[in-house]
């Protein structure tokens, strides 16, 4: 069973099964041509929150060794999640710009009306990861399931050749599942990564 938070502000309630620190294992399984990339893979989720109207999110990826333990690794990302609103002259921003005036605190109502035709919520999900990429998604979080497409994705001049992607999230069982698709190395967009996570804190 998952205890949410109640110290949340009210724009987090939606994402709220998220927060904790997950762990699991996963599967890599990409062709491109002749080269296909697989293997096993442990990984590391965690989303928290600093009560701002938005969760932080780090994850890092290490190719598992034949015997299960962590060995190379593979990825690592940093980010921010968050519901898809408005932003106005009382939030602080862009930069360190202050805010112009007091914030009216968001009740549980006023998020209610950001409930999209589809009866989720609109997220925007701003990723960087350590190997150059940066991806800003877009997409909705439904009761305990995330879908997220790429809306922007920005590489370094040295980072190899990735154009789209698109990530599914669920609660199942009170594991964390995903499974994360990728256009990258001349390839379009297919399967690339799962992972089943278990709630460590």
């Amino acid at each position: 069973m998952i205890e949410l938070p109640t110290d949340l502000p009210a724009d987090l309630v939606p994402l709220a099964w998220l927060i904790g620190v997950w762990e699991g294992t996963g599967v890599i399984d990409y062709h491109v041509g002749d080269t296909h990339y697989e293997g096993e893979f442990t990984h590391r989720v965690s989303f928290s929150h600093d009560g701002g109207p938005f969760l932080n999110y780090s994850a890092s990826a290490f190719l598992a060794a034949s015997d299960g333990t962590p060995s190379r690794a593979l990825n690592s990302e940093t980010g921010f999640w968050r519901l898809a609103r408005p932003a106005t002259a009382a939030e602080p921003g862009p930069g360190l710009l202050p805010p112009l005036g007091a914030e009216a605190l968001r009740t549980a109502d006023d998020v209610e009306q950001l409930r999209n035709a589809d009866g989720g919520f609109d997220l925007e999900v701003a990723l960087v990861h350590s190997d150059g990429v940066s991806e800003l998604y877009l997409g909705q979080v439904k009761a305990a399931r995330i879908d997220l497409a790429t809306d922007a994705v920005v590489r370094t001049a040295n980072a190899r050749q990735y154009a789209a992607a698109t990530r599914i999230y669920g609660l199942v069982e009170g594991h964390l599942l995903w499974a994360w698709d990728i256009a990258a190395l001349g390839r379009d967009l297919g399967s690339h990564a799962s992972a089943r996570l278990a709630k460590v804190s």
